[in-house]
């Protein structure tokens, strides 16, 4: 009985007042130079909603994956290209697709062992550091894992799109092929990011990863290239005391994050610490805004599935009052019933199209907590460099102070001890070297405060832009699936006009 039920529910045929165009979305969230002059040529007729929006198939309304696309299809406000258009005419695109299962074989003695998942990545570019327009690669989640430490290392400072994580816990709880779509849609996320960054998509890393056939040069997870002035600094401390420096360092965060004694050194830029301050309220607000949109979009699919099941229902009594309908009057309700049943439904998938449309769009601020651990790892970049500048000092007022004892002691006797001159002249070599090490720490850590800055107004910049987009187009499709709802019901309306006539 209830299977007949759902199957005349989905067979009922319902018809919109206007012909299917484009989606909602893609009228109103391309990017614009000018978002005023732009919305005043978009609403040439101001009186009629309808006449410039219709809502997308369902189909269309759900996400769809960069696969399958062809170059040519990308629009020019997708996500990869956010900053192409504002910079310059290079692009750099990224597809992830076409996961595999691999056996490995290096690390497995019999046949049928441990195995791995390799990915199809494949890039289109014009970027010059890339020789060529169009390749792929095959790749598996530990290459991306160690471009991912790379990256980190070489572009201390910068606000790094962090790598998918392992998702261990989501693998034991998931279907297999869940999971693996799912690592697949965080891959292909991860590099449109650092494809959209404007200094990481020319790494010399990346370049290497998306190009390179095989296996790749720096398999070593351990051989991770240092940038210019960082490399000076690990040079600089060879033989054994950039060792004890990094106990020193490990010792005196711990020291410092216990209530210890107030370092010799403090963050003095009192421009960034505002700036910090303001982004540290932001990632709550954001946090507490990603909650209501969530709720959001679990309020809309449970009045869609309401709709539904009110449609279903209707659907029964359609049926009893056309099987038992003898008068006019109940012939005339049974269609009434039937009419209502098909608004309920239209109604019911309105709603299921805008909430895909909300999700797509409120995603954006998902994506923006994602920012903030970027942000966060970036701050521990300085905090890492100002930490080994505060080290380095440290060593050397330690090293002057036994310098300026061992001279003391020596001058109190005739003669000094040939031993002491010597150590005084050891440690006055080592003091030149720390000093050496010194430069360049203080030399690094300048770097990455300019680079924060540098990355804070990027930030800003493009914070500004999706959120304008992200809240243009959330606004226009409330208001407009708003409005063919209101059609639907009002059409309801005046086909049961007569029973008000008949009570009036």
């Amino acid at each position: 009985m209830m299977s007949h039920d759902n199957h005349l529910f989905e067979s009922l045929q319902f018809h919109d007042d206007h012909p299917p165009t484009a989606p909602i979305a893609e009228i109103f969230t391309i990017e614009d130079d000018d978002p005023l002059l732009r919305s005043s040529s978009i609403h040439k007729n101001p009186n009629s909603f309808n006449s410039f929006i219709d809502p997308p198939s369902y189909a269309e309304a759900v996400f769809r994956s960069f696969e399958g696309l062809q170059i040519d299809q990308i629009s020019e406000h997708d996500d990869v290209s956010t900053s192409e258009s504002s910079v310059s005419n290079l692009f750099l695109r990224v597809s992830v697709k076409d996961p595999r299962k691999k056996h490995d074989l290096d690390n497995s003695v019999v046949s049928g062992g441990k195995s791995y998942l390799t990915y199809l990545i494949t890039t289109w570019t014009n970027v010059p550091e890339f020789t060529g327009t169009e390749f792929s690669v095959r790749r598996r989640f530990k290459d991306v894992v160690m471009l991912s430490d790379r990256l980190s290392e070489s572009y201390r400072g910068f606000f790094i799109p962090t790598r998918p994580d392992k998702g261990v816990v989501e693998r034991q709880v998931m279907q297999k092929h869940e999971f693996i779509e799912q690592r697949r849609m965080a891959l292909e996320k991860y590099f449109r990011k650092l494809a959209a960054h404007p200094v990481i998509r020319h790494s010399e890393d990346l370049r290497v990863f998306l190009q390179v056939q095989g296996d790749l040069p720096w398999m070593n997870a351990a051989n991770v290239a240092p940038s210019g002035d960082s490399r000076e600094v690990v040079q600089q401390g060879k033989g054994g005391g950039d060792l004890i420096r990094m106990f020193k360092e490990l010792r005196q965060s711990v020291t410092y994050g216990w209530g210890g004694t107030k370092p010799p050194l403090v963050e003095e830029d009192r421009d960034f610490l505002e700036k910090k301050m303001k982004l540290q309220d932001f990632e709550l607000q954001l946090s507490n805004v990603s909650l209501q949109a969530e709720s959001l979009v679990k309020a809309q699919q449970d009045i869609g599935e309401t709709m539904g099941e009110i449609g279903l229902v209707f659907v029964k009594l359609t049926k009893f009052e056309t099987e038992e309908a003898i008068f006019i009057s109940q012939k005339t309700r049974a269609r009434d019933m039937k009419n209502m049943v098909t608004s309920s439904v239209k109604a019911s998938r309105l709603y299921r199209e805008l909430n895909a449309q909300t999700i797509k769009h409120l995603d954006k601020l998902h994506d923006y907590l994602g920012v903030m651990l970027d942000v966060n790892n970036a701050y521990s970049d300085r905090s890492r460099a100002l930490l080994t500048v505060q080290t380095v000092v440290s060593e050397l007022a330690i090293l002057n102070s036994r310098i300026e004892k061992l001279e003391a002691a020596a001058f109190k006797i005739f003669g000094a001890d040939r031993s002491t001159i010597q150590k005084v002249d050891e440690l006055k070599e080592t003091m030149r070297v720390t000093e050496d090490v010194k430069n360049c720490a203080i030399k690094e850590y300048k770097r990455i405060k300019e680079t924060n800055k540098t990355e804070f107004e990027r930030l800003d910049e493009e914070k500004r832009g999706d959120f304008f987009r992200m809240l243009k187009g959330f606004v226009v499709n409330q208001a407009g699936y708003a409005e063919k709802m209101a059609s639907v019901w009002e059409t309801f309306a005046n086909e049961t006009s007569e029973y008000a006539q008949s009570c009036s």
